[in-house]
């Protein structure tokens, strides 16, 4: 076995103890360094001197009256609330009653709002300080919060009071709420599940922050053009963010390419030495707690520059090599998920990552100090979950920083490390399983490449213990795959170094134990490998976003209890024979039509009817979630329409066809897809003929405010993806709960929807997992011929109907010459014998307000409480710790 085998391979690869520093381009020459003061008078005398650095001084008495005023909450009585916003309006933002508008009154009111939260996020931090409370630290990679000045006023309980306030200035509440734009920090379900997850650690009494990015610019503000999408920066922060707190007091120096000198005292210790070195500054972002005085967290990092601004070059006239330091750091933070088609685009991709990390650890391990205990109870007092394996190089920085910094050996270190992280498993998509290649992590980081290797070996002669002569098994489960280039395989990196794996539905947890993480299993054993079905807030997703379906659940319940205790919810099934309430539970469906109706008309100019089935698929655009399959019915639906008389039509149960989604900026397919959909809407949309009977909309960048208007006014939403394919999903608990029916196929989450409120409450069609590699084995080596149904949607495409056929015959091509991966003409025909039956089911307007109160429910299982409580009691190992006694 040659010496550069990744998983046989010396301790730190032979070529990282030499300089591995990126081009000259890259690495800063030696600048002058800033100091931390600015120092004039005495103290600059002293320190010329050789006298110590003044550093900043600290009381020398304690203040009651100051303690007293943090200790206890602002006044909320109308006449404070009215004193602070004014105040803001008049100090912070130098309005005057003259000059004041509705961006600014929006603006007063957030950072009044905001006061109170500070207040209670000092509070709360000062007493799970003080009892010493063991905390989880979510890791993510994106956080899809949406906004939040509303949330904040309902669970402060403020909402009344603050409209009053802003009525009193000349205001509605509702036009203020939205001037808030959304945070730009997340894309799709993996943000958006994290963003529930805190929220209900918060909620819950559990002591808990999130920690990810702060991105400038988002991944991108999707615009639409001629039917392409097309992308733009999403500049959330040219207008002051209320919701964030800058701390440019906590911040980290984060080290990138380099070259390593090994210390003659440890087999294991290197100093890693480096030019590159930026810092990354904490933003904090508070979540309110509904129902409880606990405010949680999220620390956002942002990167910028160590370096002065350099004054020599500019004075010489290289103005751009005198801000190259500052722009080369502050990339970093600018953009979610850059497109990595290219080599620079793969290497900021992992620079990103390990910034995100390294600061996290850095932190982390900065707060655990302050307690002066010892390394090894560090699992005691920090959980830390990956959400899926971005955040999977804090394994290795958390090794580094253990042994290189801190001087533990390797076994010590490695035990703190497995018994501290989690990881949680979100895809079973083999082009979804994040790998580095090896040369590129090397170059980066190359303290942490040695880390991996050592990781790798002393676990792979574990296993060689335990299965002796299987070279195979080593093959399969080694975290270096001996491909060329070789690539670090994260996912299984996440696996080795964490004491808990979960997948987040019930048949993809089954799933990865059969396939991705088999051999683990039989190594590691299967207690190791759990299931936490995901779940949704309802707080966001019911409460805030559909208030009067709200109100009606809380008449039934008695108070707003149900808010943080989902069971209670099941009390509705008492009110199915009640007249009165089914029809007041269809108008409240109703008017969220009506306000879907008109959101789509202000956003795309599409005129749509209130009365029709509204039939909404809303998630990222990806081939396994199949928008595909979807828009080739609405081509046939299209076409037997055009085939009927005008008596026949008006017999048709009208529809309105909704997407909504992002396509990743380099998916090519998944672009074309949307301008199919687009192609499609402007040929029926004009259609005179057809009229109200079938409308298409393609909703522009999509986000959580668009999602709670789309999502309360669903009749039907589908989730669609090939069996098998979707880990979870959490749109489709947000569609039930704000009582909307599935039209899905039987995978992710469906599954344990369908379990629990029946499956007649669902529209279930196509394969099952198991029989999908049989159908993909057949569909490989043969060609069948279509259904006649999808061969017409075919037909209309390739005849022009919908512009030039060469743009769309690619997508057909992968269908019928490709394999048909993903099984559009294998679950075609039963897709479309779903559709009639959802038809049937709507006309008939009882059968249908009862799946939906039903539907409701029993939807308990699926709020993010639920699952925080399981992550809580059978990973983390923390209890609920409430704020008290602080005044509040």
């Amino acid at each position: 076995m040659s010496q550069n085998a990744g998983y046989f391979s010396s301790s730190i690869p032979l070529n990282t103890v030499k300089a591995t520093t990126a081009s000259s381009a890259d690495v800063p020459t030696t600048r002058p360094t800033s100091l931390k003061r600015v120092l004039s008078g005495p103290a600059l005398k002293t320190m010329l001197a050789g006298g110590a650095h003044s550093q900043p001084k600290t009381p020398t008495r304690d203040d009651s009256e100051f303690r007293d005023y943090v200790h206890s909450e602002i006044s909320r009585d109308i006449a404070t609330i009215k004193y602070s916003v004014v105040m803001h309006l008049t100090a912070t933002f130098l309005r005057t009653p003259a000059s004041i508008d509705s961006a600014h009154a929006y603006l007063a009111s957030a950072f009044s709002v905001r006061d109170r939260l500070l207040q209670r996020w000092n509070l709360t931090n000062e007493y799970h300080d003080k009892i010493g409370a063991k905390r989880v630290y979510y890791m993510s990679l994106e956080f899809l919060i949406g906004r939040t000045f509303d949330n904040a006023l309902l669970a402060l309980g403020l909402r009344e009071e603050y409209s009053k306030v802003l009525g009193d200035v000349g205001f509605c509440l509702e036009d203020i709420i939205d001037e808030e734009r959304d945070a730009a920090l997340g894309n799709g379900g993996l943000g958006r599940l994290a963003a529930c997850y805190v929220d209900s650690m918060a909620c819950s009494n559990y002591p808990g922050w999130g920690y990810g990015l702060r991105y400038k610019y988002g991944m991108f503000q999707q615009q639409i053009l001629n039917g392409y999408q097309v992308e733009a920066p999403d500049c959330w922060l040219d207008t002051p963010n209320p919701w964030e707190f800058p701390r440019p007091d906590v911040t980290y120096p984060v080290k990138f390419y380099g070259h390593l000198v090994r210390d003659p005292h440890s087999l294991h210790r290197y100093k890693w030495e480096s030019d590159v070195v930026y810092d990354a500054m904490a933003f904090d972002v508070p979540v309110p707690g509904y129902g409880t005085t606990n405010v949680g967290n999220i620390r956002l990092w942002s990167c910028k520059t160590n370096t002065l601004f350099d004054l020599n070059k500019f004075n010489s006239g290289d103005y751009q090599g005198a801000t190259g330091g500052q722009v080369a750091a502050q990339i970093l933070t600018d953009v979610l998920y850059p497109n990595d088609n290219t080599n620079d685009g793969k290497e900021l991709r992992l620079r990103q990552e390990y910034l995100f990390c390294s600061a996290t650890m850095q932190d982390i391990m900065a707060r655990f100090k302050k307690t002066s205990r010892p390394l090894s109870e560090l699992p005691d007092l920090a959980a830390i979950q990956l959400n899926d394996t971005h955040p999977t190089l804090g394994v290795p920085e958390l090794m580094r920083i253990l042994i290189d910094e801190e001087a533990l050996s390797w076994d010590e270190a490695w035990d703190i490390t497995t018994r501290t992280f989690a990881f949680t498993n979100h895809t079973i998509l083999p082009e979804a399983m994040e790998k580095w290649p090896v040369p590129m992590l090397d170059k980066i980081l190359p303290r942490h490449m040695g880390i991996i290797y050592d990781i790798n070996l002393f676990f792979l002669q574990k296993v060689e213990k335990q299965f002796p002569g299987d070279r195979e098994l080593l093959s399969r489960i080694s975290i270096i795959e001996e491909t060329n280039p070789q690539q670090v395989r994260m996912a299984f990196l996440a696996c080795v170094g964490s004491h808990k794996v979960n997948g987040v539905a019930a048949i993809h947890s089954d799933i990865i134990k059969q396939t991705i993480f088999k051999d683990f299993v039989r190594i590691q054993g299967v207690d190791k490998f759990i299931n936490k079905t995901n779940g949704v807030s309802p707080r966001r997703w019911m409460n805030e976003c559909n208030p009067d379906m709200s109100d009606l659940i809380t008449e039934v319940v008695g108070d707003r209890s149900w808010v943080n205790d989902l069971t209670k919810i099941k009390q509705l099934e008492d009110k199915l024979e009640d007249a009165s309430f089914r029809e007041r539970w269809r108008a409240a469906k109703q008017k969220n039509k009506e306000r879907l109706a008109k959101y789509i008309l202000t956003t795309t100019g599409i005129k749509v009817s209130a009365h029709a089935l509204f039939d909404v698929q809303v998630k990222r655009i990806h081939e396994y979630k199949r928008q595909l399959m979807n828009i080739f019915s609405v081509i046939y639906r299209y076409h037997l329409l055009k085939q009927m008389s005008p008596e026949q039509r008006e017999r048709e149960v009208p529809r309105v066809v909704i997407f909504a989604g992002k396509a990743a900026s380099g998916y090519w397919v998944a672009k074309q897809v949307i301008k199919l959909i687009n192609s499609v809407a402007e040929v029926v949309n004009s259609d005179e003929e057809i009229g109200d009977i079938l409308k298409v909309v393609f909703i522009p960048d999509y986000s959580v405010t668009a999602a709670e208007v789309i999502i309360p006014a669903s009749d039907i939403s589908q989730h669609i993806s090939t069996a098998g394919t979707e880990a979870s999903g959490t749109s489709n608990m947000k569609f039930v709960l704000n009582g909307g029916i599935i039209l899905g196929t039987v995978d992710g989450a469906n599954i344990e929807i369908g379990e629990e409120i029946g499956e007649e409450q669902i529209f279930f069609f196509g394969c099952l997992a198991h029989e999908v590699e049989d159908f993909r084995h057949y569909l490989r080596f043969n060609q069948p011929k279509p259904d006649a149904a999808l061969q017409t949607a075919f037909d209309m495409i390739q005849r022009n109907t919908f512009g030039d056929a060469q743009l769309f015959q690619p997508l057909i091509d992968a269908i019928m010459r490709g394999g048909d991966v993903y099984l559009l003409s294998v679950d075609f025909p039963s897709y479309i014998e779903a559709h009639k039956a959802v038809e049937e089911a709507y006309r008939n307007h009882d059968e249908w307000v009862t799946k939906s109160i039903l539907s409701v429910a029993r939807m308990a299982k699926f709020s993010s409480d639920r699952s925080i409580q399981e992550y809580a009691e059978e990973v983390w190992n923390i209890e609920p710790q409430p704020v008290l006694n602080c005044g509040l």
